[in-house]
């Protein structure tokens, strides 16, 4: 039976550090020479997970921004991507000056990812960019205002504490044609993500769409968080680590070791005998 064995990163298959241990990179390395299909299905963008992973040789398509697209290791592009229409995005930066408030916005231009923003007065979002830059030398742009911005925009990000999370949220779930994850950061005790894209998108879609792709009979998801509810339905088996939220571990087939602990790859390592 041909599976597909797909996770998420941050808190399940990266430590609390946001990086991959050495005892995951060489397990994982060791999967796939075995003959596995690994994939990934994560929140963060290509340059950062491929920058993660410059050690691992994954050769299957992996889900990026939560679902908004899906990049091919292999050819060097996205395979499938799901942009927001001019309305669509008109009504989100008219939706956040309601609130007074702003983020990140991602676009693509033949293929190649530019981040913009407005103002930096967020803390978080200045701590969000620094790490970035520092971590992963990516680039981010600065704009007076996002609706100057003419490229296909796919994906905004808002960060912040919990009500002011909650008052964005309040203005873009009137939105027609929009979908979103909202979740707490797993880095921080008092701050929460909103990431808005097409209602197109979704970790559950993408991983339809691969399983026709790659022709797989059954596929294996590993999570933590509340934005792998949408992995988890797409998988015919499912696998919370410890350190997952109850809702998750609720859903899950059953709960396998914590992110610190390696869970994901001794699992997999233990059903493979590899």
């Amino acid at each position: 039976m041909k599976t597909l064995y797909i996770s998420d990163l941050d808190g399940t298959l990266l430590n609390s550090h946001a990086e991959l241990s050495d005892y995951t990179i060489k397990a994982l390395n060791r999967l796939i020479g075995s003959g596995i299909h690994f994939s990934l299905a994560t929140a963060r963008t290509a340059a950062t997970t491929l920058q993660m992973f410059e050690n691992v040789a994954i050769n299957i398509p992996i889900v990026l921004m939560n679902g908004v697209l899906i990049y091919d290791p292999d050819s060097k592009e996205y395979i499938k991507k799901e942009t927001l229409s001019d309305a669509v995005v008109a009504n989100i930066i008219q939706a956040i000056r309601k609130v007074r408030q702003t983020g990140l916005m991602y676009a693509l231009c033949k293929d190649k990812m530019f981040t913009y923003y407005e103002t930096l007065d967020n803390e978080a979002l200045r701590n969000f960019i620094s790490e970035r830059k520092a971590k992963y030398n990516k680039v981010f742009i600065q704009v007076d205002n996002f609706a100057d911005v003419h490229d296909e925009i796919i994906y905004f990000t808002f960060l912040d504490k919990q009500e002011n999370i909650e008052r964005i949220y309040s203005q873009i779930i009137e939105i027609d044609g929009v979908g979103f994850a909202k979740y707490r950061d797993i880095y921080s005790d008092n701050l929460w993500y909103l990431e808005v894209f097409s209602s197109a998108s979704s970790k559950y879609n993408a991983v339809r769409f691969l399983r026709e792709y790659g022709r797989y009979e059954h596929i294996i998801g590993f999570g933590d968080n509340l934005n792998d509810i949408p992995l988890f339905r797409a998988c015919d088996e499912c696998y919370a680590v410890a350190n997952a939220k109850d809702e998750l571990k609720e859903i899950a087939t059953a709960v396998i070791d914590s992110n610190d602990n390696n869970g994901v790859a001794k699992w997999m390592e233990a059903a493979k005998n590899v």
